[in-house]
């Protein structure tokens, strides 16, 4: 009997622990007496929105969202839909990040929310899912990337060495990647060490390299990088739809939906995984120097511009090129708006547009390299993470560590993963923090609902709901039509092993913490009684 009831009492201390929360004014307390130097303005956070969210969605996997690839089908001319789905899901999961982010202008976006709303356990699991999100994201990104940055050096035959212009696969393509396009070849041109194949995706590995130093400069520097290189993107977008629009041909957005509900939904999802830049503005919300205004602003203003652009291209780029058709060249797939381009002869459009690519791919890759160290870094505040992941630079005030940890971090999955696979993954992630976050607002305005609320979302709950309800329903439809099950079957692993290392780590390295804490407080409190009795 005692030993029943000790069980229960060892079973109801770990459920407790798993479910404790962490108050929203402590996050604050800390965030203020030793957290990230403040800089953002308003206009700032709108460039590192946009700047994260146009960029491989528009230039590199929109080819893909429209005519299909690998196993899933595309959407066709009706990709006008499935970015209008995509923005549509987005925007009640956006209106749950503004109620947060003004609430509680800490670093770790989705991460913290969860902690204040569903306890220690599941925000461990959203901090592991974000790390995902994040980090195969710039994987996805860094490779996108390379393959332009390749298609652009090849405009420069001739003038430059051959090894510049068309340089070996091994050089510049993942190992997967190099054996798919070499096949049986493959072991003639690829070099090998110790007898082990050896590739490295060189281009991808030097941006990497430049963005994570641009990082180590501060926040602000990063802000100014990106905010040319989103001027730049802009100005490209805006020559390709003024040019394109005078080579639309109306014939090619006939069938509208050549594949039906499931090329629109397929596309959706695809296309989805451009959309999850505004999330990376609430990781910077303790930067921020007016959050409660500011961050509502530049997450939502940052959607709605990326959105008009978003469709913008899309009926240009349908209407130039046929997506309908059974064969769709590879150039299309890879560099939808620079090929299109160079079908009608205008090359030097297809030039400018190759230089936007690279310009808004990089802007992406610095957005989600920052917000990933953010996360990051609001995780190891929480004892989830070795302590030396704290450290700031006495001057810029950025977790410097953690900024060179992701960054080889980001060149290691460049040699492992390809484009179509990481997006795909990335989107998993995605979808979840935005359920997560939507669920937690209905919670805290539950448990806590006299809190100060700087923004509210309108009609809650229904939108907070609406918000559940789009992300998981794309998320459960695309893995129910999907032909290929691989980013299905990894996202689970990925879940299983987050729930291993938080038991084996993140649990007991806070259970230690508590521990030693209140035998500090004891301590304390024993000097205290000394002091007082001495004084009598």
């Amino acid at each position: 009997m005692e030993k029943n009831k000790g069980n229960n009492t060892t079973f109801r201390n770990i459920l407790n622990n798993l479910i404790k929360r962490k108050n929203p004014d402590d996050m604050m307390q800390v965030a203020n007496r030793n957290g990230l130097k403040k800089t953002l303005s308003v206009f700032d956070l709108i460039i590192l929105g946009v700047g994260a969210i146009i960029g491989s969605g528009i230039f590199a996997v929109v080819g893909i969202a429209a005519a299909g690839g690998g196993e899933s089908v595309g959407a066709g001319p009706a990709l006008v839909l499935s970015m209008i789905i995509a923005a549509f899901a987005c925007v009640f999961s956006a209106l749950c990040y503004c109620e947060f982010a003004a609430m509680l202008p800490v670093a770790g976006g989705a991460y913290v929310y969860t902690f204040a709303t569903l306890g220690e356990c599941m925000a461990w699991m959203v901090g592991w899912v974000l790390m995902l999100e994040y980090g195969i994201g710039s994987i996805a990104v860094a490779c996108a990337w390379s393959n332009h940055f390749v298609q652009f050096m090849k405009g420069f035959e001739g003038h430059l060495p051959s090894i510049i212009t068309n340089p070996p696969i091994w050089l510049v393509s993942d190992y997967n990647s190099a054996l798919l396009q070499l096949g049986d070849s493959a072991k003639d041109v690829i070099p090998a060490i110790c007898g082990i194949p050896f590739c490295i995706n060189l281009p991808a590995f030097v941006i990497i390299s430049l963005i994570t130093f641009v990082l180590l400069r501060g926040t602000k520097d990063s802000t100014l990088m990106a905010t040319v290189m989103v001027l730049i993107k802009l100005s490209v977008i805006a020559l390709f739809v003024f040019v394109g629009v005078f080579y639309v041909t109306p014939e090619n957005w006939q069938p509208f939906a050549p594949n039906g509900v499931q090329g629109v939904i397929s596309g959706a999802f695809i296309i989805f995984f451009a959309y999850i830049g505004f999330d990376a503005i609430a990781t910077t919300a303790e930067e921020s120097k007016n959050p409660q205004r500011d961050l509502p602003i530049g997450i939502i203003g940052s959607l709605l511009i990326t959105t008009v652009v978003y469709i913008s291209v899309a009926l240009v780029l349908t209407g130039m090129h046929p997506t309908s058709g059974i064969v769709i060249p590879q150039g299309f797939l890879k560099a939808p708006m620079a090929y299109v381009m160079t079908m009608v002869h205008q090359d030097w459009v297809a030039g400018f547009i190759s230089i936007g690519s690279l310009a808004g791919l990089t802007s992406v890759l610095l957005v989600l390299h920052l917000a990933c160290t953010r996360i990051l870094y609001a995780m190891s505040r929480d004892n989830f993470l070795p302590r030396i992941c704290k450290k700031l630079d006495r001057k810029t005030r950025i977790p410097i560590v953690l900024t060179w940890i992701v960054g080889f971090a980001i060149m290691f999955g460049v040699m492992t993963l390809d484009l179509s696979a990481a997006a795909e993954l990335c989107n998993f992630g995605t979808f979840t923090s935005f359920i997560i976050v939507c669920v937690a607002v209905l919670i805290l305005r539950k448990i806590d609902p006299n809190r100060k609320r700087p923004f509210k979302v309108p009609f809650s709950p229904w939108f907070p709901i609406m918000g559940i309800l789009c992300c998981g329903g794309l998320m459960f439809y695309y893995m129910v039509t999907s032909a290929t099950f691989m980013s299905a079957i990894l996202f689970p692993a990925w879940l299983i092993l987050g729930g291993v290392i938080y038991s084996f780590y993140g649990y007991r390295k806070n259970r230690r913490k508590e521990k030693l804490m209140h035998e500090m407080q004891l301590r304390a409190l024993e000097r205290k009684e000394e002091a007082v009795s001495n004084e009598l």
